[in-house]
């Protein structure tokens, strides 16, 4: 892992979606004494609610890095946004990445990080080859979140998880996959960006053999419903092995976002499927809770939907941000 400079000015681009803008809410909510502030262009319309500073300005006030803080669909880096990287670069911060476009495939990124003596870094790049899957059994226990689409709440709730084991005096260690993560824990393998045939042998040496008690709580990437995504989710839970999974599910998405000729399967149906896949390489495999993104229900919709899933489920429904995963942490301990 690349040792990146802090603290971080948070680049939102011309972002338009708030889930498009995980990663710079990532940064804001999981560690938000490394965050200076945010920077955007005029046309985008979703803010952190950080203060809002231009890269020189930035700077001057201490800052080390911009971190791009969207991850839109293909993870390409739109040419608009090269003037204000280039301005960041000039005033000596180092431009931070993880989209799957280099920055060095820009010249003019190259030209002004070398004038303002600063570093282009990639994190979801990494020169390092990877074996196949075994589908061998190691010692340990692991958890991995799934999710019924993308960008809905599996990274938030794998670091909550984490926190309520350690909390309850558990061994647990969080294994980023994506590019969020891994600023966040400083580690990780960034799993979209592994050639297909490897993402499996990632995964296991992401989730290596440990104490027999030791949690390696997985952040999940993708969905097993999504068209473009499948694959790489696929590949996490057949490597994980995971004992257990988390399903996460948003209810107002009725279809995968952007793709609306799909619709989701009902919650019971995804984890059925869920645990047929994984049952490949750990017959044991078992859900033993439900997190959910409830940010647009109000209060008492959120009691009433979470004792109704409850009540079909039979199994912990947590929002990580609405009352915290606790009972999914004591779920997975019994």
């Amino acid at each position: 892992m690349h040792d990146l400079r802090k603290p971080y000015l948070v680049f939102l681009g011309d972002v338009s979606l708030r889930s498009d803008a995980k990663t710079g809410f990532g940064l804001r909510d999981w560690c938000p004494g490394d965050v200076m502030g945010e920077c955007a262009l005029p046309t985008a319309t979703v803010s952190l609610a950080l203060p809002t500073m231009t890269p020189t300005e930035a700077a001057s006030r201490g800052a080390g890095s911009i971190v791009i803080g969207v991850a839109p669909p293909g993870g390409r880096l739109p040419e608009s946004w090269i003037p204000t990287l280039a301005e960041a670069l000039r005033a000596g911060l180092d431009v931070v990445s993880g989209m799957h476009t280099r920055l060095q495939r820009y010249p003019l990124l190259v030209d002004a990080a070398k004038q303002g003596g600063a570093r282009l870094i990639d994190v979801r790049h990494s020169d390092r080859e990877w074996p196949i899957g075994t589908g061998l059994k190691r010692a340990g226990r692991r958890l991995l979140t799934v999710g019924t689409d993308c960008a809905l709440g599996k990274k938030y709730t794998a670091l909550a998880i984490t926190r309520a084991l350690t909390t309850l005096g558990a061994k647990a260690t969080f294994r980023a996959t994506g590019q969020t993560g891994i600023l966040i824990s400083g580690q990780g393998v960034p799993i979209d960006a592994v050639v297909a045939d490897f993402v499996a042998g990632a995964a296991e040496a992401l989730s290596p053999a440990n104490e027999a008690d030791h949690w390696d709580v997985v952040e999940g990437q993708g969905a097993l419903f999504h068209p473009a995504y499948a694959g790489v989710t696929l590949g996490l839970l057949h490597g994980t092995q995971p004992d257990a999974i988390v399903l996460c599910h948003d209810p107002s998405r009725h279809t995968i976002e952007d793709h609306p000729h799909i619709p989701l399967p009902p919650l019971d149906e995804a984890i059925r499927r869920y645990l047929e896949a994984g049952r490949l390489t750990n017959p044991a495999i078992r859900c033993v809770g439900v997190a959910i993104n409830s940010s647009t229900l109000s209060e008492a919709e959120w009691v009433r939907y979470r004792d109704q899933l409850y009540s079909q489920l039979r199994l912990p429904v947590c929002d990580p941000m609405r009352g915290g995963v606790g009972a999914i942490a004591q779920a997975l301990l019994a």
